[in-house]
């Protein structure tokens, strides 16, 4: 790394954020539970394996169209379980709360983060809280951690990807981040800008007791789809060729998108997933997550492929061939 200070890019998990990952950190800690790089450990004992995930929420403003950093917290760790196959089980909740904060505001994130976690059925089994001096913090940090069981005969990972595997994506692009942008800018758009923050654990149940063969799940948070995209396709050794007609985009975010000089690729998701799957398994599974709230508008947006290892190419609408590569910087600071 030839920078000397941490800069914002380097959280918005794009291409600083690996380089920070890899050259800073991974030499350190190193060992075979976090070799992987999923969006959870995998833990073996003699009683089965466990999943372990961490996460830290900083979003601003804390509450959103669809959402808050409560809901935000036990959805973005409930999904990183699921991705790797785990059944979220409890969950640790640590506070980080600037001194002068709303107690009425700190009643109605706790009331969301207990809400929804009774809708995805995981337990507040520890906690923390901390209180820092008034500028030392913005307002409210979570951090949250999740322990979940991993069902037998299922083996989820980025690396798991193999050529001729179909790609699904669960639903509309960059809802979430637009949603938190427009609230934060106080932009007045048309159309309705919800996050889509969401438990997806019920979803992916469903889709691996419909198809054990899935090989791979990821949700495309920071960075958003071509950079979670990238991230498999150098995990796994091979190409993807997505097509751009198949991607659902609200109109209301391409408009925001064309207008701000935006990419709907790389806006964050919080209550989507990306699902890699044998190519005759695809059209059951497709069906399958429709068939679901979190999944009915689902498409099978392109392939895995030989050609082109560890780079992703968009087939575009005119018949042309971009290159996709990761999110360099960040579009935009604190969206989750």
């Amino acid at each position: 790394m030839s920078e000397e200070k941490i800069l914002l890019a380097h959280g918005s998990g794009g291409k600083l954020s690996h380089d920070l990952i890899k050259q800073i950190i991974l030499p350190q800690f190193l060992n075979p539970s976090l070799e992987p790089l999923d969006d959870s450990a995998k833990i073996n004992n003699q009683e089965g394996s466990i999943a372990l995930t961490t996460d830290s929420y900083v979003v601003n403003p804390l509450f959103f169209p669809g959402g808050d950093i409560g809901k935000l917290a036990v959805c973005g760790t409930v999904n990183d379980l699921s991705m790797i196959g785990a059944t979220p089980s409890y969950l640790s909740l640590s506070l980080i709360v600037e001194e002068g904060f709303s107690i009425d505001l700190l009643k109605r994130i706790i009331s969301s983060i207990h809400e929804v976690a009774e809708e995805a059925g995981v337990n507040i089994a520890t906690g923390d809280t901390k209180v820092v001096e008034h500028g030392a913090a913005d307002q409210l940090f979570i951090n949250t951690a999740g322990i979940g069981w991993i069902r037998p005969g299922i083996n989820l990972s980025g690396k798991n990807a193999k050529p001729g595997d179909s790609i699904l994506l669960s639903g509309h692009l960059g809802d979430h981040e637009m949603a938190v942008l427009s609230q934060r800018e106080g932009f007045k758009f048309q159309g309705d800008l919800i996050s889509d923050c969401a438990p997806l654990n019920n979803l992916v149940e469903k889709m691996l007791d419909a198809c054990s063969s899935v090989r791979c799940m990821r949700d495309p948070t920071r960075g958003g789809l071509a950079t979670t995209l990238n991230e498999i396709a150098l995990m796994s050794n091979v190409g993807m060729v997505i097509e751009e007609e198949k991607l659902p985009v609200r109109e209301s975010v391409k408009g925001i998108c064309e207008l701000l000089g935006l990419d709907p690729l790389y806006l964050a998701n919080e209550g989507k997933l990306i699902a890699i799957v044998p190519s005759d398994e695809a059209d059951r599974l497709l069906k399958v997550m429709k068939n679901h709230p979190w999944g009915r508008d689902a498409q099978m947006i392109g392939k895995v492929t030989e050609e082109n290892r560890k780079k992703v190419v968009l087939h575009t609408l005119i018949g042309g061939h971009r290159i996709l590569d990761m999110l360099t910087g960040g579009q935009y600071p604190r969206i989750c």
